[in-house]
């Protein structure tokens, strides 16, 4: 930086605005008084390129318009195109998801009658078994109270048999003794 920079510093940007502007018009005022042709010649060759320009731009637009309509166009029926094959993919999608559900939902409820039949004949085996058993413990039960009843007598009557020797043992004893 110079010294005038250091003492005059730029404050805000307005005032380098200020200096484009009148530098424009400086430079607008240098370009009217060397022209070389007059202010009407040079004021139609303006607007003769003015009316070129403006032509140009109004094509170029039209161009751009029918390319934009176009691409638009080719958008929107990929577009259909896609919406329509995602909305079939997914009808498909549905469809099989139903079919599976209920392929599941009819497996199950089969499965679960053939469980509810083998839980019901294992079951009725399992009573009669019991059934069998209990027949078979009360037949021995009674087979064995048989014996033991039997035993018990004949236990009772060795007793009796012993109990009455003893009793003619002791008698005899007593009497040889007197």
């Amino acid at each position: 930086m110079n010294k005038a920079e250091k003492d005059y510093p730029v404050e805000s940007g307005s005032t380098f605005l200020k200096g484009i502007f009148i530098g424009g018009l400086l430079g607008a005022a240098a370009a009217l008084l060397f022209a070389p042709k007059p202010g009407r010649e040079i004021r139609s060759d303006l607007s003769d390129k003015l009316t070129v320009a403006t032509d140009k731009t109004k094509e170029v637009a039209g161009v751009v318009t029918d390319k934009t309509k176009s691409l638009a166009s080719t958008v929107s029926e990929k577009a259909t195109d896609l919406a329509g094959t995602v909305s079939a993919k997914a009808s498909d999608i549905f469809t099989t998801v139903s079919d599976s559900k209920q392929q599941i939902a009819a497996t199950l409820s089969e499965t679960g009658k053939k469980i509810g039949e083998t839980v019901s004949d294992a079951s009725k085996d399992i009573s009669d078994n019991v059934k069998d058993a209990s027949k078979d413990v009360t037949a021995e039960a009674k087979n064995a109270s048989g014996e033991v009843a039997d035993k018990a007598k004949d236990a009772s009557q060795e007793l009796a048999d012993q109990a009455q020797d003893a009793k003619e043992d002791v008698k005899s004893t007593y009497k040889s003794s007197y």
